[in-house]
């Protein structure tokens, strides 16, 4: 069976968000098919990359170029779609929640990871609200298969695009097995010292978008610090917020001006280190509002640190009988009591990594690429 992917996503170190490293898992797990039987074309924009396991022979892969023109639109639209064409594909896998505007093939599957441009317009720019709006519908509309990562985007994709709920499959994705509660002390600490970290820090990585309420957790840590809480707070991740701009730099530069490296500010970590500092975190705070899964705190959650976030959309799905949860994430004072409560009560801290590694055991990228595949042949 000859099944194309589009795979933009995985092209920078930097994998892009959640579809890029949900599309990583799953190549790295269909890997190790019988290439006799099956045979993945991936479509690049730019550049291969370097993975060891992209170079088993189950894998064919294409860069998708015109004259040396650097454009996604392009790319995404027009080039690699008529690749495909060529290609003579069984099935067509857009894992990245679109569908090119020009596409000629008739069997198509798209992962959807959330839809929050449809509830929360104002969460997204013009540049990128139109695409998601324009070819999000078209890739509802025209595959043969949906899936997504979450019960909660499921609904919401029923109730915004009037969808059989029968065409639509929820496939849970998973910490990989790097995220792990067995903790290489010197490791730890040479990644400490790489990021000049305290040691002891408080943690929240991705992007940073107002409804992950980024702002307001710095704002409740400005406030345990007046108290002499003696910790630091590493932020990685570039600030997408909008609607209103928070300028999350010029924030911690503030404070840091109060209370010297209180708050470490780091755009990206290497992927080599971020179980590092996962372990090495007292908490991970992720106090989000929404997410179509929430990729991050079940990472963390796999190497045995606290979290704090909410039971808000999806998250209640990843969080499971979770012992505490953040209800108002616009609450300053919730979130900075939360986070208090937390590192002041060690049972309730090791209740919480204790729920949480069992809860993580409850996914696998195993099981993610074995479901996506299934929805894949059944065409």
């Amino acid at each position: 069976m000859k099944i194309g992917i589009e795979a933009h996503t995985i092209e920078k170190n930097e994998r892009l968000g959640a579809g890029g490293n949900y599309l990583l898992e799953i190549l790295k797990e269909w890997s190790n098919l019988d290439p006799n039987q099956y045979q993945f074309i991936l479509y690049f924009k730019d550049r291969i990359p370097t993975d060891e396991f992209l170079n088993k022979p189950i894998f064919k892969k294409r860069i998708t170029k015109i004259f040396g023109i650097n454009s996604t639109m392009l790319f995404y639209n027009l080039l690699f779609p008529l690749r495909a064409v060529f290609d003579k594909l069984d099935v067509l896998f857009l894992p990245f929640y679109m569908r090119p505007f020009f596409c000629f093939n008739s069997k198509i599957i798209t992962s959807i990871h959330d839809i929050f441009f449809k509830p929360h317009p104002e969460w997204c720019s013009w540049r990128y609200r139109y695409p998601y709006l324009i070819l999000t519908k078209l890739a509802v509309k025209s595959s043969k298969a949906i899936i997504v990562c979450s019960e909660s985007t499921k609904k919401e994709i029923i109730k915004y695009y009037k969808v059989d709920s029968n065409k639509i499959r929820v496939v849970y994705l998973a910490a990989g097995e790097e995220f792990n509660p067995i903790k290489d002390v010197r490791k730890i600490e040479i990644t400490r010292e790489k990021y000049t970290l305290n040691k002891k820090y408080l943690f929240f990585a991705g992007t940073i978008l107002n409804r992950r309420h980024v702002l307001e957790s710095i704002q409740a840590f400005e406030k345990l610090l007046e108290k002499g809480l003696d910790y630091q707070f590493l932020i990685s991740g570039r600030d997408f917020t909008r609607c209103p701009r928070q300028n999350i730099d010029k924030e911690v530069e503030r404070i840091n001006s109060k209370f010297s490296n209180a708050i470490k500010r780091i755009k990206y970590i290497d992927n080599e280190d971020l179980v590092s500092i996962y372990q090495g975190a007292e908490l991970f705070i992720w106090p989000s509002e929404y997410e179509g899964f929430g990729l991050p705190i079940l990472e963390a959650m796999a190497c045995g640190t606290p979290v704090l976030t909410t039971k808000m959309t999806s998250l209640k799905e990843v969080l499971g009988d979770y012992p505490i949860a953040v209800d108002n994430p616009s609450n300053v004072g919730e979130i900075k009591e939360k986070i208090m409560k937390i590192l002041n009560d060690e049972k309730l801290k090791n209740e919480m990594i204790q729920k949480g590694l069992e809860r993580a055991k409850s996914f696998s990228w195993q099981k993610t690429a074995q479901e996506t595949l299934k929805s894949l042949i059944s065409l």
